[in-house]
């Protein structure tokens, strides 16, 4: 059924698309950041029509594929170590719980979230630690009381 959406005309429908696709976020890798330019095109002010652009296409399609695919996360272990991975881009955050099983790490969930206006003139270094902040304080029920490592891909911060 998503595979065979039809083309939003109206924010209405863009809307209602975002609504679903939405609530299967945390399958969807950087889901903040691939679903941007459609909650740009529901933000603009004007007629209720939808003026289609590139990117809004682009994510549109993106979106409904990655909503075929098949997610492979497992339920978490509360005995073993989490391991959590954040990152930062311009326009969101995101993070990713996982676990070692055996020798291999494996997906327990995804988490995105896009960057308000005044958070994205933060400066680099800052919007890397907004993104470890969020996760950690959206993951506290995995997280509290217990060991993880945490990776991320800025230098600076691993001296905190």
């Amino acid at each position: 059924a998503i595979q065979n959406w039809p083309w939003p005309t109206q924010k209405k429908q863009v809307r209602a698309f975002l609504g679903v696709v939405g609530y299967y976020r945390r399958f969807i890798p950087h889901f903040a950041t691939r679903a941007s330019p459609l909650t740009d095109l529901v933000k603009a002010r004007g007629p209720d029509m939808v003026k289609w652009t590139e990117a809004a296409e682009g994510a549109f399609t993106d979106l409904r594929t990655a909503l075929c695919n098949d997610p492979v996360l497992i339920a978490p272990d509360f005995n073993k170590e989490f391991i959590l991975q954040t990152d930062a881009s311009e326009v969101g955050l995101g993070a990713v719980l996982s676990q070692m099983v055996g020798e291999e790490e494996h997906l327990i969930l995804y988490l995105s979230r896009k960057l308000l206006p005044r958070e994205q003139k933060y400066a680099v270094v800052e919007r890397e630690c907004l993104a470890v902040k969020w996760a950690m304080e959206t993951l506290r029920y995995y997280l509290l009381g217990r060991r993880f490592t945490l990776v991320t891909d800025h230098a600076p911060l691993q001296w905190m």
